[in-house]
């Protein structure tokens, strides 16, 4: 099979490699269309490398398809059935492996089956935003909560998945024309990211605060955490801005907010059979009422990879870039 493999020089190249056999529980599947993150880009530049057990060569994280072969002991799935999946690497290749429980059923929107382009906009985004405000952040519905920022993949998500469990989502960008996506997707309000930052939410919430604060900047948290509110919790998934912060030990005391941190690429199989569950349980269904919307995309060729890269670091485009293989364009 060809599969994108980073060299030394820190570029990638298209290369034969061996294609992949399943194990007793695994499925092959056949990559039909390829989520790009800024995690590949870490990766290629070696400043992110894959977990243990997972080939460093190859990037990739999210992936549509069909599935190819199975296993011998696979029971829950068979060759023929569309899907999708977050895995820990290895997605820029015309096969992967992974496990029968943690690929995902590609989800209907209003009858109609989701084209394989459109399907790699969803296991990374989704699933990232509903574990980080959910399950880490406890949104509820009717609560406020900040996505920080609201401009790419992850923040359109969280945004349509707060505004779906019935939170209002505020959104944050250094420049709020960036926003106009994220408004069509359900934001409640919107913040420009500078030092005003609190008092705006302050002032958007009544005096109260947001319940949950995704950050995916960082650094700037003693301007930030004065706008979440009290027994508030803000989940930490980037560093945009930096790895280094400076913090008021005293007001994260006296408010009693909580802080968290999150990464979805790192996780042992038992989690990310766990986090598949979930989604086909409790996000596959708001896909189908179309409660939930794939992210808008912008589409490259297998063979020009490198340039989504490129795209994602020159563009300021608010939604995914998606690397569709032979016959999975979408118009």
């Amino acid at each position: 099979m060809r599969a994108w493999c980073i060299q030394q020089d820190k570029t990638l190249t298209l290369e034969d490699i061996p294609t992949p056999s399943p194990g007793p529980d695994e499925v092959r599947v056949r990559v039909r269309a390829i989520g790009v993150n800024r995690a590949d880009i870490l990766q290629t530049q070696g400043l992110y490398p894959a977990p243990p057990g997972t080939d460093n060569r190859i990037p990739g994280l999210e992936y549509a398809g069909e599935i190819e072969a199975v296993g011998e002991r696979v029971r829950q799935r068979k060759v023929g059935d569309a899907v999708m999946g977050l895995v820990p690497g290895c997605a820029y290749a015309e096969f992967i492996v992974a496990h029968e429980r943690e690929v995902l059923t590609i989800p209907n929107i209003e009858g109609a089956p989701l084209d394989f382009a459109h399907a790699a906009t969803l296991p990374e985004a989704f699933l990232t935003a509903y574990r980080a405000l959910v399950l880490e952040g406890g949104l509820q519905s009717g609560q406020w909560c900040l996505v920080r920022p609201a401009s790419a993949g992850v923040g359109l998500a969280a945004v349509q998945l707060a505004a779906a469990l019935g939170a209002r989502p505020i959104g944050s960008s250094r420049d709020p024309g960036n926003l106009a996506t994220a408004r069509e997707m359900g934001l409640a309000a919107q913040v420009r990211d500078d030092a005003s930052i609190s008092a705006a939410l302050q002032q958007i919430t009544g005096g109260e605060g947001v319940a949950v604060m995704l950050d995916m900047v960082g650094p700037d948290w003693d301007a930030l955490l004065p706008g979440l509110r009290v027994e508030g919790t803000l989940v930490l998934i980037g560093i945009l801005g930096g790895n280094r912060t400076s913090l008021d030990l005293g007001g994260l005391l006296f408010r009693r907010q909580r802080l968290a941190a999150m990464t979805m690429r790192s996780q042992p199989l038992e989690n990310r059979i766990r986090l598949a569950r979930i989604f086909d349980d409790r996000l596959a269904p708001l896909f189908a009422a179309a409660r939930l919307r794939p992210l808008p995309l912008e589409q490259f060729p297998f063979a020009e990879a490198p340039a989504a890269h490129q795209h994602m670091l020159n563009s300021a485009f608010s939604g995914k870039r998606v690397i569709v293989l032979p016959d999975t364009a979408v118009a």
